[in-house]
C-alpha cells in the first residue's frame, strides 16, 4: 500500500515556490487488523465464576416444583408476582381444577391475620394456626366437591399455598434457610425441621390414633403437608415424640411456622 501527504496549507502561503513533498512508506496490512480474540472475548471468559454460577442457577430453574401443578388434572395456575424490589413478601395465587376452585393469599410480613373459608371445618382450622402462631396474614377460598369427600379441596389448598409460600419467598435472600423446632402440646410432643432448598421432600412419622376429626379424614393430614411440600419446593421432616391424641392433631401445623 502507498500513501502520500500534502503540505499544511500554512507552508502554500510563502513566498518561496510551493513544496510538494511526496512521502511514500509501506503499511504492513496485518497492522491494521486488531487482536480479534481479545475484542471478541465472552463474558464467561472474563468472569468464569459468573458463568458457573448463571448455569447452576438455570439448572436449578429447570427442577421447579411449580413446573407440575398445570399437569395435575388439567388445572390452570395464575398467580401475580410480587416486584422483587417492593420489600413487600406477598404470595397470591388462584387454583382452578375440574374439582375445586381455590385462590390463596399470604403474607410473610403480616400480623397473624386467619381468613379461610374451604367448606371443610377442621381444615379452615389448622390455616387458622398457620396465620395465629406464624403471624403470618393467611387469606384462602375454596370451593371443592366435598360433596364427594374433602380429599381435592384438601389437596388443591395445600398445593395453592406452596405456591403462594414459593412465590412470596422470591429470591431468598437475607432469610435462615433452616428452621428446627420441637413443641407440647398437651400429652403432644411433636418436632419439625424444614430446608428451603427447593427441594420437595417429606418426611412423615406422626401415629395419629383416630380416624377423624369431626367429619374430617386424619389421613388427609400427610397429603396436605406432602401436596405443601412438592408446589414450595421444601424438604420438611414432621416426628411424633410423644403421644399425639385426635386433640392435637393441629400440633403439627402449629408448629410448622
Amino acid at each position: 500500500m502507498e500513501l502520500s501527504a500534502a503540505a499544511p496549507p500554512g507552508i502554500l502561503n510563502c513566498s518561496s515556490p510551493p513544496l510538494k513533498p511526496r512521502v511514500s512508506f509501506a503499511v504492513s496490512r496485518t497492522d491494521l487488523t486488531p487482536t480479534l480474540p481479545s475484542l471478541r472475548a465472552s463474558s464467561s471468559s472474563l468472569n468464569p465464576s459468573r458463568h458457573l454460577k448463571l448455569k447452576h442457577m438455570d439448572s436449578q430453574r429447570s427442577l421447579s416444583p411449580r413446573a407440575s401443578l398445570a399437569e395435575n388434572n388439567g388445572s390452570t395456575l395464575t398467580d401475580s408476582p410480587t416486584p422483587s424490589n417492593s420489600g413487600v413478601r406477598i404470595g397470591e395465587v388462584k387454583r382452578v381444577t375440574k374439582e375445586t376452585n381455590v385462590s390463596v393469599k399470604i403474607n410473610l410480613d403480616g400480623t397473624g391475620v386467619a381468613d379461610s373459608s374451604t367448606g371443610i371445618p377442621f381444615l379452615d382450622h389448622m390455616l387458622d394456626q398457620l396465620a395465629s402462631h406464624g403471624l403470618l396474614d393467611v387469606h384462602v377460598r375454596a370451593i371443592g366437591d366435598i360433596h364427594i369427600d374433602d380429599h381435592h379441596t384438601n389437596e388443591d389448598v395445600a398445593l395453592a399455598i406452596g405456591t403462594a409460600l414459593l412465590q412470596a419467598l422470591g429470591d431468598r435472600k437475607g432469610i435462615n434457610r433452616f428452621g428446627d423446632f420441637s413443641a407440647p402440646l398437651d400429652e403432644a410432643l411433636i418436632h419439625v425441621s424444614l430446608d428451603l432448598s427447593g427441594r420437595p421432600y417429606l418426611g412423615y412419622d406422626l401415629q395419629i390414633p383416630t380416624e377423624r376429626v369431626g367429619t374430617y379424614d386424619t389421613q388427609l393430614v400427610e397429603h396436605f403437608f406432602q401436596s405443601l411440600v412438592n408446589t414450595s419446593g421444601m424438604t420438611l421432616h414432621i416426628r411424633q415424640v410423644h403421644n399425639l391424641l385426635h386433640m392435637s392433631v393441629t400440633t403439627p401445623i402449629t408448629i410448622f411456622f
